[in-house]
């Protein structure tokens, strides 16, 4: 089967097997192996989990969005994230009734050095001096738009925003529970998820499926994973020529 999923200015398409005796083949979805270990399928599951978080970011955010570092100052520093989640809903919920149809997903964390948590959110339609004037609880340690080119291993991506996603995604500790780790508001937009489809021919990474017109293929893959194989093929919008002064950074 093939599925196409649209987030934003990327597009993947994901090659999978089905069984033969599958009932609901527009729905299928790929299988992992059944022989599993618990770490095995906690790792799936970590990774089922970001994939999920940067497809949501890479669709609901672009440049005209913040991304924000909230910090605590002494007098309002939480004891734990249990406390730094009710200044964050509160946060938030501030931001909503200013901006009702405002967008934000947000992720708590803790200093490396400091072990301070502080708080990093990606927020559409709020300007920036209202995301400074909610925070009363410490200072704005960052507030900058998102890159319009984004450059992975000397490539311009333009609008994918992966390693960001990723960096976030990676805040959370064990400490935090077991609820999501990231925050969104209901206003956040799923990605398109095409239904799968029977492909014309057999793909493998070196006959990949046709590019879709605008778009580069930036990534190919292979898991050995999943029941009957999995390959993967990520394109990126062609993004506008990056001017002269932007640093092409690993993202």
């Amino acid at each position: 089967m093939k599925r196409v999923t649209v987030s934003g200015a990327v597009l993947e398409q994901e090659i999978f097997n089905v069984a033969p005796n599958t009932k609901n083949v527009k729905g299928a979805v790929p299988k992992p192996l059944t022989e599993r270990t618990a770490e095995e399928k906690e790792k799936y599951n970590l990774k089922q989990a970001l994939k999920r978080f940067i497809r949501i970011v890479n669709h609901n955010f672009s440049p005209a969005a913040y991304y924000v570092t909230n910090t605590f100052d002494d007098a309002h520093l939480p004891q734990d994230f249990k406390a730094a989640r009710r200044v964050l809903d509160n946060y938030i919920r501030r931001l909503q009734y200013a901006f009702p149809g405002m967008v934000a997903v947000a992720v708590m964390g803790r200093g490396k050095r400091s072990g301070r948590i502080h708080i990093h959110c990606i927020i559409s339609g709020v300007d920036e001096k209202t995301i400074r004037e909610k925070w009363t609880h410490g200072k704005i340690k960052r507030i900058e738009p998102l890159r319009e080119h984004n450059f992975y291993n000397g490539v311009d991506h333009g609008r994918d925003y992966t390693a960001l996603a990723t960096y976030l995604f990676n805040h959370w500790t064990p400490e935090q529970g077991s609820g999501k780790r990231w925050k969104q508001t209901k206003t956040i937009q799923q990605p398109d998820r095409k239904k799968p489809t029977f492909p014309k021919r057999r793909y493998s990474l070196d006959k990949p499926p046709v590019t879709p017109k605008g778009y580069m293929l930036v990534e190919k893959r292979e898991s050995a994973h999943y029941l009957g194989g999995y390959l993967l093929f990520k394109y990126v919008k062609i993004p506008p020529p990056a001017p002269a002064a932007t640093t092409k950074m690993l993202c």
